[in-house]
């Protein structure tokens, strides 16, 4: 099968929910996905590295590191730099902390020491909605010095998020839209 299509399944299975509920962004949903039950299980950690490795590989610059926000994105940073260790490619990945640290360096960003002066980077996530978060972690890797050269989701809720993106001069590619999952 098709890691795209296994992933489908996965998420389908794992994480897609029907409801009422509300969102990060405030808002409110009849459907949840909780990328996290997808992607903190082996398959789906793997599917989803290699698959967001692939978008990767095939940008016209390329990626000198992997981050994103805790806690969405930590297992997506860690499977994206294992797949590229296994590809012989390898990227190392940072995590950004939503508070800063509040001790020692005070820092929002850890292993920055793993990232080249000025690297650019793929910021990753596992669902997209307002894109309100992602805002918060490029200002803080752009802080830091780094250019943010592509944004990967893992599914895209089609609700606004990639519009005020693509408004504020950053591409967000997905490996789902909402539409593309639930077909």
């Amino acid at each position: 099968m098709e890691p795209k299509q296994r992933l489908k399944e996965l998420l389908l299975e794992k994480s897609y929910r029907k409801g009422k509920f509300r969102l990060s962004s405030g808002k409110e949903s009849d459907f949840y996905i909780d990328g996290k039950q997808t992607t903190l299980s082996a398959e789906g950690a793997y599917l989803c590295g290699k698959l967001m490795f692939d978008i990767i590989q095939s940008q016209p610059d390329p990626v000198q590191a992997v981050g994103g926000m805790t806690l969405g994105a930590d297992p997506l940073v860690t499977a994206v730099s294992m797949v590229s260790f296994l590809e012989k490619s390898p990227i190392p990945a940072f995590i950004v902390r939503k508070e800063s640290k509040g001790h020692g360096t005070e820092a929002y960003i850890e292993g920055i020491k793993n990232i080249p002066d000025r690297a650019r980077v793929a910021l990753l996530e596992d669902v997209v909605t307002t894109g309100t978060t992602l805002l918060k972690v490029i200002e803080r890797v752009e802080a830091q010095g780094f250019e943010v050269g592509v944004i990967i989701t893992v599914v895209e809720r089609q609700e606004g998020g990639a519009e005020i993106l693509v408004n504020k001069g950053y591409r967000l590619e997905s490996i789902f839209t909402r539409e593309e999952l639930l077909a």
